[in-house]
């Protein structure tokens, strides 16, 4: 039986098709390699967001220390000594806002005569569930910072 021109015509391009397509498994292992970089780039972009608002909150804490800390440093000797003999170690913090989740304590404690220490801690409970600590160390000496140089040699 000859083959007419349309029948070749037929015959030669379905060949053709054959040979420029893709296979199923070719397919296949592209869109798995594809699923994986696209998931690898969303685990990146969650770890530096969690990363992120960690650092933010770990600012936050440290402002409101550094906040109490300018608030002694503006105390006499006599005021100084007065909170600690007091006993009230918590810090007041803004109410709502970011620091409502923020709970700040002090300690005062005396290292020789004429100078304390001041240890300001903030704890917070971050966005993954974990808790999370900051701790600020001072020293407050009664005749200033230059006496406090010159005496520790």
């Amino acid at each position: 039986m000859p083959v007419g021109p349309a029948k070749l015509f037929c015959f030669s391009a379905r060949r053709g098709r054959r040979r420029a397509g893709f296979s199923l498994v070719e397919v296949m292992v592209a869109s798995c390699v594809l699923m994986l970089g696209i998931s690898g780039a969303l685990v990146t972009l969650q770890r530096s967001l969690s990363s992120i608002a960690q650092a933010r909150q770990l600012d936050a804490a440290s402002q409101l220390m550094q906040t109490e800390l300018e608030r002694l440093r503006l105390l006499n000797w006599s005021q100084l000594e007065e909170l600690q003999r007091s006993g009230d170690r918590v810090v007041p913090t803004p109410p709502g806002g970011d620091f409502a989740r923020f709970t700040c304590e002090r300690q005062i404690r005396d290292i020789r005569d004429g100078m304390k220490e001041i240890t300001l801690v903030a704890n917070w409970g971050g966005l993954d569930g974990r808790s999370h600590t900051a701790r600020l160390v001072t020293r407050y000496s009664r005749s200033g910072l230059n006496d406090y140089f010159y005496t520790t040699r």
